[in-house]
């Protein structure tokens, strides 16, 4: 898949243990190549959708994201499994 500015675009979606989510977010935001992060439950519906700047730095975007990660750990007491589908760019 590409995009209108040349670069390729992809992406995946990974299962994960909702004690481990924030975790799991928290390491996708440092990889520095994923541009959105979209949460869902079982059903596949979304229950959150994280865009990611490019070029933010980690120190940063980890300071930026600390209430969405605060809210990942609350929402994932209530869920079992969640799938993250992770958008990312080379």
């Amino acid at each position: 898949m590409g995009n209108e500015s040349g670069k390729k675009v992809w992406s995946e979606e990974i299962i994960v243990k909702a004690e481990e989510l924030a975790e799991k977010v928290k390491e996708l935001i440092i990889a520095g190549n994923v541009r959105r992060i979209i949460i869902r439950n079982a059903n596949n519906d979304v229950l959150m959708e994280i865009p990611l700047t490019a070029g933010v730095a980690v120190g940063g975007a980890l300071t930026i994201f600390t209430p969405v990660l605060v809210a990942l750990g609350a929402m994932a007491a209530l869920l079992a499994d969640i799938k993250v589908e992770i958008i990312r760019t080379e």
